[in-house]
């Protein structure tokens, strides 16, 4: 069983919610009879108990999709009411037994989305108990107009699903749209040409140095001596109870040998992203952060030692998003290694490890089952391996951003 998150953000760029996404198993292609019911409640179950909602959630409110079966029997009932948003599918039918259902999930406290929204007879008794609607950004553009003046008139907050490109968000952010969930944040159609900040290319060739064949210590004591806030969690990091050591390191260059080329190249990785990410929201460093423990996680399964190099193309698969420049043009001026570089450009072999671990953490992401249980075969890996790294990624890019 799987359960994978996908956040929704609000109109300042803010996480305003996740969209927890699950599938009854790798060889489902869609839901029948009972089995979407069965499906809910161990997605329920493991997200309660197994993972825990709070590190699913991180304070948030969860959005979870629920057809006519799941609904009527009641399986949102052990949620906590004030989280839960309950996203009914769009191929509901509002009969007299499904409204009844409904109203008593408002009146328990729940709020009611109404997915791929499309105004009609079909949809017009379950308007009036929707906190929320989602409307696909490809529905014409006069229409989502239309749409968004009704629902806003009724006091409907409505979300811009499938935002693909700026293009997309830029368009729903001037409708009015009060949400926005799609791969824009992930893959963006960003701005061409602009500067980069003088902080975040000092980050970005500490970065550089830092992935060089051999490792020059005194170049690498030089650059973090030149910021204090690194130096300052470098000596931290190295004076932690994680390496047990008994005097304590008070210089850079001491600080680096402790760490070892791995933990350097590692350290600095997490380290320089905030400082690049500084005025973008929290949730891409987390995405970012998630996406290297997760690739290094599958490394480490998968016995080819590649889990450093799996770590670094998780952690730098969003850095056009948090530079607002092209990858290609990021990339270039980063210099690492050819085997991260192909991966990163869409370019690597199709049957190399580290192209089956990126694309395996980025069709979970979008719960694609049948492709994830292909790519994790051809890894080696079984799919509950997959899972638990996926689990553990999410609580540690929560401590280290909340670090």
């Amino acid at each position: 069983m799987f359960v994978a998150r996908q956040p929704i953000f609000d109109r300042h760029r803010k996480v305003w919610a996740y969209e927890l996404l699950f599938r009854s198993d790798a060889a489902a292609t869609h839901y029948d009879g009972a089995e979407p019911s069965s499906a809910t409640r161990q997605v329920i179950s493991h997200g309660m108990l197994s993972i825990g909602w709070d590190k699913m959630l991180r304070g948030k409110p969860g959005c979870i999709n629920f057809g006519r079966d799941m609904l009527l029997q009641d399986l949102y009932s052990s949620l906590p009411p004030g989280q839960t948003i309950l996203e009914l599918t769009e191929d509901i039918e509002a009969d007299q037994e499904v409204l009844e259902a409904v109203r008593g999930v408002r009146d328990q406290g729940y709020r009611i989305a109404l997915d791929d929204f499309r105004p009609g007879p079909r949809m017009d008794a379950l308007v009036e108990f929707a906190d929320l609607a989602k409307v696909e950004m490809e529905t014409p553009r006069e229409k989502q107009e239309i749409i968004l003046r009704d629902l806003h008139a009724r006091g409907i907050r409505v979300v811009s699903e499938k935002v693909e490109t700026d293009a997309d968000f830029r368009w729903a952010l001037r409708a009015g749209y009060d949400y926005f969930q799609g791969n824009f944040f992930a893959c963006p159609v960003v701005m061409q040409g602009t500067e980069i900040p003088a902080i975040k290319m000092h980050c970005l060739r500490l970065i550089q140095e830092a992935h060089r064949a051999e490792l020059d210590f005194t170049r690498l004591t030089a650059l973090i001596s030149q910021d204090v806030s690194l130096s300052y969690k470098l000596l931290r990091y190295a004076n932690s109870a994680r390496f047990g050591r008994q005097g304590m390191i008070h210089s850079i260059r001491r600080a680096l040998v402790v760490l070892g080329e791995y933990g350097i190249r590692k350290w600095i990785a997490v380290a320089a992203l905030p400082a690049i990410a500084n005025d973008k929201p929290g949730e891409l460093v987390t995405q970012s952060l998630v996406r290297g423990r997760f690739c290094e996680l599958l490394g480490q399964a998968s016995g080819q030692g590649v889990e450093d190099q799996a770590f670094l193309v998780g952690l730098f698969s969003m850095l056009d998003v948090l530079l607002d420049r092209p990858l290609d043009d990021t990339l270039e001026e980063l210099g690492l290694a050819p085997a991260l570089d192909s991966v990163l450009r869409g370019q690597a072999p199709e049957d190399s490890v580290l192209n089956r671990i990126y694309s395996l953490v980025r069709r979970y992401e979008v719960a694609d089952w049948d492709e994830v249980e292909r790519l994790a075969g051809h890894l080696g890996t079984p799919a509950e391996v997959v899972g638990a790294a996926y689990r553990e990624a999410l609580p540690w890019a929560d401590e280290l951003v909340s670090a």
